[in-house]
């Protein structure tokens, strides 16, 4: 069984925490053990990206050489992909067609931002008189970013390659469930240049490692994505510090169905949607809203398409594999609980699925019962009224599971989709632009698809609209910005003479300036 140490500014390092099981989830199977950092560690690793901040190795180097190192990232990682994409599918469960998809395409976000540093501007502000005052964006210094399980490369790239752009000196704690991947990022960076200190990745506990980065007084800004729950408390601690904070949080996306969309490929981007990743992300399509007119075509045609997967389930490793199982026996149980809650009192009953997977694969053989695996679930509400009052339509399942409403008008249909305190993610599907327009307006999300879903770019904004999904976005030039604070450099060039007969605030001259 494999051991992996910390990457602590720029070398591996044993932790001085407790050792970390890291468990395949398909299987149940411990296969690696992990260190994790203790409050000692975190200090050592603070310190370390301190003093490289200051050292200017990396904060004050030209924004052309930071660029050429982000484009040799995206290279190495591209001659890392077979390594990088087995680990992800090992720890997370996901099927190996969804990582050979999603893994390759973060070389996107390295190239992006390296284009960025290229062309970036220097605004010269129309300040009155003889001053040129020009802005630049300088790093912050030291930054903490917390990642979660279900996309651990995928969101650890998004937080990172803004901050390493922009200068600063990074610290990144993945979920002690899945933080093989980023510890091998790691080496990736460090062989395109990414100075020795520049960046560290300390796996541990959220209550230990994550606590002492978050309430280290030397850190500038930290970026989490995480629960509501969690989020809220580290934004408490941080807000003390005075220092920036970004974090992505719970969603409950709605998906509105219109009796014009294309039912076929409204169905097609639904199931995307909502079984991606077993439904484990923050944007999945969760709340199904479809209108009376269509409801029973596009229910059949979604038992068939949902059943299609379950059927080509099996081991995560095979390239024809549909869907993974859930990260952890804990999350499986949650799903079944809530799965439960809804039927109970008969508001939503399953047109598919509803339970945990215990048989062989059709597909291979492979035996589900050692993992973690629950049926891709289709419940249909029995009365709007009632299921809206439901855990399973209120609360974050995190896992693959949906809800079908019912909608008779497009106010109902609003009304339907923003009856969540999420704002994160959303989908609209109809073939009448002026409607996907009046609509898509309406809709309180950071983010809003027509006609597809779960699209993202390295330069879409992506955040949510309430702070139960969180603050500020990832992506873009938005995310750069966040990482940096502006300096204002005023420079007169007015003549000794001007300045004389201008700037003697305490001379005998009425004509002095003022600002």
């Amino acid at each position: 069984m494999d051991t992996h140490m910390l990457w602590l500014a720029g070398k591996e390092r044993e932790g001085h925490g407790d050792i970390i099981p890291i468990e395949d989830p398909a299987t149940g199977e411990l296969f690696a053990l992990c260190h994790a950092a203790s409050p000692s560690d975190v200090e050592i690793a603070v310190a370390s990206a301190q003093q490289a901040y200051e050292s200017g190795v990396w904060s004050r180097t030209s924004r052309h050489h930071r660029a050429d190192v982000l484009e040799e990232c995206a290279k190495l990682l591209t001659e890392a992909l077979p390594e990088l994409i087995a680990l992800e599918s090992k720890q997370t469960g996901r099927v190996i067609r969804e990582m050979n998809a999603q893994v390759p395409s973060l070389t996107r976000w390295f190239k992006y931002y390296a284009s960025l540093l290229r062309v970036e501007e220097r605004p010269v502000l129309p300040t009155v008189g003889k001053l040129h005052n020009f802005i630049d964006r300088v790093p912050l210094g030291v930054v903490v970013q917390i990642t979660p399980f279900n996309h651990p490369l995928l969101i650890a790239v998004k937080k990172l390659v803004p901050a390493l752009a922009a200068g600063n000196s990074v610290i990144v704690k993945p979920s002690e469930l899945t933080p093989l991947t980023t510890l091998l990022l790691a080496k990736v960076l460090q062989k395109a240049g990414v100075p020795d200190g520049v960046l560290s990745v300390l796996p541990g506990l959220g209550a230990v490692t994550g606590k002492a980065l978050v309430e280290h007084p030397l850190v500038r800004k930290l970026d989490v994505t995480g629960g509501t729950e969690a989020g809220r408390t580290i934004g408490k601690i941080v807000g003390g510090n005075l220092a920036k904070y970004t974090a992505e949080l719970g969603g409950k996306a709605p998906v509105i169905v219109f009796e014009n969309a294309d039912i076929d490929v409204a169905v097609n981007g639904i199931v995307f949607g909502s079984f991606v990743a077993s439904g484990q992300t923050c944007v999945a399509s969760t709340r199904i809203i479809v209108q009376s007119s269509i409801i029973h075509e596009l229910l059949d045609k979604l038992k068939i398409k949902v059943a299609s997967i379950t059927e080509r389930m099996g081991a995560p490793s095979n390239k024809d594999s549909t869907m993974g199982p859930l990260i952890s026996e804990r999350q499986l149980r949650r799903v079944e609980s809530l799965v439960e809650q809804a039927q109970e009192h008969r508001y939503a009953v399953p047109l598919v699925g509803g339970k945990q997977m215990t048989n062989r694969s059709s597909l291979d053989e492979f035996d589900f019962s050692k993992g973690y695996f629950f049926e891709p679930t289709v419940l249909v509400s029995t009365e709007n009224q009632s299921v809206t009052k439901t855990s399973i339509w209120r609360e974050e399942a995190f896992g693959p599971v949906i809800v079908v409403a019912m909608f008779d008008d497009e106010e109902e249909a609003i009304s339907l989709a923003n009856d969540t305190e999420f704002g994160l993610g959303a989908g609209i599907w109809t073939q009448d632009l002026s409607q996907a327009f009046r609509v898509s307006e309406q809709i309180r999300a950071g983010i809003t698809w027509v006609n597809t879903h779960h699209r993202n770019d390295p330069s879409s904004p992506w955040g949510g609209a309430t702070n139960a999904s969180g603050v500020g976005s990832e992506n873009g030039i938005e995310a750069y910005h966040a990482y940096t604070t502006t300096k204002s450099t005023i420079i007169n060039y007015a003549s000794p003479e001007e300045s004389l007969a201008a700037d003697d605030w305490f001379g005998t001259s009425e004509k002095v300036r003022y600002g």
